[in-house]
C-alpha cells in the first residue's frame, strides 16, 4: 500500500512535504470519519470542498487503500511518514521505522524500571522522528493513570528531531492519536528542532534535573556519509574518540548523560559496538562508568524492513554495577518475557579488541589459550583493483601468446602481463582449485615488491593489454566516484597484497558452515574477494588450517563474530585475532601433521584447550 500511494505521489508530482501532510493527514480523517473543531493544527489540513485538487487527491488515496488494506489506522500513518522520507534523506538522517512490538517492548520495560509518579515522570526520545515511541510512551501513561493526553503532552514527553517536518508530523501525529481517544483540543507540546549532538536540555529548562527514561532508535547513519561538521562535533565526545565512528554511537553517551540517577535509557540500535574498531572509545566509556547494562543481540535477524542492519535493544540504568547482562533471542522471545541473561562482570571485557559477551567465560579460556592468532598469523585481503570486470577474466580462448576475451568486440591479451588468480570467496568442495583459477592483467615489474610500470615500458612491451585497458579508461577513472589520483591511470585501485606471497591458506570472508581452506605455494598465485593467511612455509599452513578446521574454532567463530544473514559469520580478521592458537609440542605437531580423521583431531583439540564441559559439547 504506502509503495502504491508514494508512486501515486511522485506521478502527481506531490513533493513538498507540506503538501504530502496535508493530503495524507485529510485522507486519514475522511478514511476514519474523523471530525475535529477545536484542534487547529488538524483542522488547517481538512479539506471539504469536493472539487478542490487536494480533496480529490484524497478520494484517490483513500481508493488505493481500500484496494490493498482493509484499514488505515494511526500505525499506517506512522509507517507511511517513515517511508516517504527520500532515500536521499534517510541516507543523511538515518531515519528508520521501528516496528510497533519493539518500541512496545521498549516502552513496557523502561517503565517497569520506574518507580517515580507518573504525574511527574519525564520521557524523551532525542531523535524521535515522527513520534512512535512518544505515542506509545503517552499511551502507557494514560492507560495506567488515566492522566489526560492533553496533560501527558505538556508535563511527561519531550521530543528532539534534527529535521522540522520530523517535528510538525511528531506534533501531527499525537494529535490525532488524541483526538481518536476524545480528546479535540489544541494541545501544547514539547517537541524541539534541534541537533541532538549540540542540544542543550540544561539550558532549555533551568530546573532539569534529567529524564526519567529516554526511549528511542539512534539515527542509522554510517561514518562516510556524516558531513565534516558533525565529524567535527563527534570529536567532542569521549565515547567518539576511535577510528570513524558511526551517528548512532554518541547517542549512547547522550541519552546518559541527560538521564536523571537512576533512569533509565531504553535503544533499539545497531550491535556492532560489541566489537567494531570504530568502537573501542564507547566500549572504553561504558567501562569507565559500569552502569547497569542489559542487552538483547538480535544476531541476524533482519528487525528492519527498509535497513539491511544488525541490532540489538539496550537498557541502561543510570546507577553504578559492576555487571553487564547480556541475552541471545529472537524479536518473538520479547512477546513472552522468556530471555534469561548471562552476566559478565566489567572487568572481564577487553576494551580494545572487543566485547565477548556471548559464552563469556568459555571464549575467555579459548584466547587465554596458547599465544594470540593475530601475534602468529598475517592475514590478507588479497588485490582491490576496485574494477574487477575489467581486470580479471576467464578467457573465451588462447593460443601460445595471447587470451582472447569477448567483451562486445574482441580483445587480445599478452599472457606475458598476466597472472593466475582465485576468487577466495567461491571456495567450495565442489570446484577444484584449477577450476577456480582466472586471469589477472597485471601491470607491474615481476618481483618480490612489484612496482608499477612506466606508461611508455607498458605501451610499447604489450601494447594488446595497454589497447584494451584504454578503451576502458573513462570507466576506470570512475573508481572511487572520480575523487582519487592514482600512481597512473591503469594502476589497480589499491596498492594492497600486490606483493610475493609463497606460502598461502586461503577461505572465504563469510561462511555458514566450517569453511573450506585450499593450501597454496605458488607466488604467482593472487587472490580477491577473500581472505588468506600468510605462512612461513607449509607445515604451517597445515597446522593452523586443521586447527580452523576443527569445531572449537567454528564454536569461537559463531560465538564472536558479526552475524549475517541465513547464519553466515564473517571471518574477517578482527573476529579471528584473538583466537588462541595452543602450543603443541614436537610429538603433538606430528601428530597433527599427520592425522587426518576429522573426529579425531576434534577431540584432541578439545583436550587442549580444556573443552570438555556438557555445556560448550551442547553449543558447538
Amino acid at each position: 500500500m504506502k509503495k502504491n500511494i508514494f508512486r501515486y505521489l511522485y506521478d502527481k508530482k506531490i513533493y513538498h512535504t507540506e503538501h504530502v501532510n496535508k493530503i495524507i493527514v485529510n485522507s486519514f480523517l475522511r478514511y476514519n470519519k474523523i471530525t475535529s473543531e477545536k484542534n487547529s493544527l488538524i483542522v488547517s489540513y481538512i479539506v471539504v470542498n469536493e472539487e478542490d485538487s487536494d480533496y480529490i487527491h484524497s478520494s484517490n488515496i483513500i481508493e488505493i487503500i481500500n484496494k490493498h488494506n482493509s484499514s488505515f489506522t494511526l500505525e499506517d500513518l506512522i509507517q507511511f511518514f517513515e517511508f516517504v522520507i527520500s532515500p536521499a534523506e534517510r541516507k543523511v538522517t538515518g531515519a528508520v521505522y521501528t516496528p510497533r512490538n519493539i518500541r512496545q517492548y521498549i516502552v513496557k520495560k523502561s517503565f517497569l524500571h520506574n518507580t517515580k509518579c507518573l504525574s511527574s515522570i519525564k520521557l524523551a526520545d532525542i531523535s524521535c522522528g515522527c513520534a512512535a515511541f512518544l505515542w506509545d510512551s503517552a499511551q502507557h501513561i494514560h492507560r495506567t493513570s488515566n492522566y489526560s493526553f492533553k496533560y501527558i503532552f505538556k508535563n511527561n514527553i519531550f521530543g528532539l528531531d534534527i529535521e522540522e517536518h520530523s517535528v510538525k508530523r511528531a506534533k501531527i501525529l499525537l494529535s490525532l492519536a488524541a483526538i481518536l481517544n476524545g480528546e479535540d483540543d489544541d494541545f501544547d507540546f514539547n517537541i524541539f528542532l534541534g541537533n541532538a549532538l549540540t542540544y542543550n536540555w540544561y539550558e532549555k529548562y533551568i530546573s532539569f534535573h534529567g529524564f526519567d527514561i529516554i526511549v528511542g532508535n539512534p539515527p542509522y547513519v554510517c561514518s562516510r556519509h556524516l558531513s565534516d561538521e558533525t565529524k567535527k562535533i563527534l570529536l567532542s565526545f569521549d565515547s567518539c574518540r576511535s577510528g570513524h565512528p558511526d551517528l548512532y554511537i554518541p547517542f549512547f553517551q547522550i541519552g546518559i548523560e541527560n538521564l536523571a540517577t537512576d533512569g533509565i535509557l531504553g535503544l533499539i540500535t545497531m550491535n556492532s559496538f560489541f566489537k567494531s574498531l570504530n568502537c573501542r572509545a564507547l566500549r572504553k566509556y561504558f567501562n569507565k562508568k559500569s552502569l547497569d547494562f542489559r542487552i538483547i543481540d538480535f544476531g541476524s535477524e533482519q528487525v528492519f524492513k527498509s535497513k539491511n542492519t544488525y541490532t540489538c535493544v539496550c537498557f541502561i540504568v543510570n546507577a553504578n554495577s559492576a555487571n553487564v547482562k547480556y541475552a541471545a533471542a529472537r524479536t518473538s522471545d520479547l512477546s513472552d518475557d522468556s530471555i534469561k541473561y548471562e552476566q559478565i562482570t566489567y572487568s572481564r571485557l577487553n576494551d580494545f579488541h572487543g566485547w565477548n559477551l556471548k559464552n563469556n567465560y568459555i571464549i575467555e579460556q579459548i584466547e587465554a589459550t596458547g599465544r594470540r592468532f593475530g601475534d602468529i598469523y598475517k592475514t590478507s585481503h588479497g588485490l582491490a583493483t576496485l574494477k574487477n570486470d575489467i581486470y580479471i577474466f576467464n578467457p573465451n580462448s588462447e593460443d601460445e601468446l595471447y587470451y582472447y576475451i569477448h567483451k562486445g568486440v574482441e580483445y587480445k591479451i599478452e599472457k606475458g602481463i598476466c597472472k593466475d588468480i582465485i576468487n577466495s570467496n567461491k571456495l567450495s568442495r565442489r570446484f577444484s582449485f584449477d577450476e577456480l583459477k582466472e586471469k589477472l592483467i597485471f601491470p607491474y615489474t615481476d618481483e618480490k615488491k612489484p612496482v608499477l610500470f612506466e606508461e611508455s615500458y607498458f605501451r610499447n612491451t604489450f601494447p594488446y593489454a595497454y589497447n584494451y585497458l584504454t578503451c576502458k579508461r573513462s570507466i576506470l577513472a570512475m573508481r572511487d566516484k572520480g575523487n582519487r589520483n592514482y600512481a597512473q591511470w591503469y594502476a589497480f585501485g589499491r596498492t594492497q597484497a600486490l606483493e610475493k606471497r609463497k606460502y598461502k591458506l586461503f577461505f572465504p570472508k563469510y561462511s555458514n558452515s566450517i569453511p573450506y581452506y585450499i593450501l597454496n605455494s605458488d607466488q604467482n598465485t593472487y587472490f580477491y574477494n577473500g581472505q588468506a593467511v600468510i605462512g612461513n612455509s607449509i607445515e604451517d599452513l597445515v597446522v593452523i588450517k586443521k586447527i580452523m578446521e576443527s569445531r572449537l574454532f567454528w564454536f569461537y567463530i559463531r560465538t564472536t563474530s558479526k552475524p549475517y544473514t541465513s547464519n553466515y559469520f564473517s571471518l574477517n580478521g578482527m573476529y579471528i585475532n584473538n583466537f588462541g592458537v595452543c602450543d603443541l609440542t614436537n610429538e603433538e605437531r606430528a601428530y597433527v601433521l599427520s592425522e587426518d580423521n576429522k573426529v579425531k583431531l576434534d577431540s584432541f583439540f578439545d583436550n587442549k584447550y580444556n573443552m570438555k564441559a556438557d555445556y560448550y559439547l551442547h553449543n558447538i
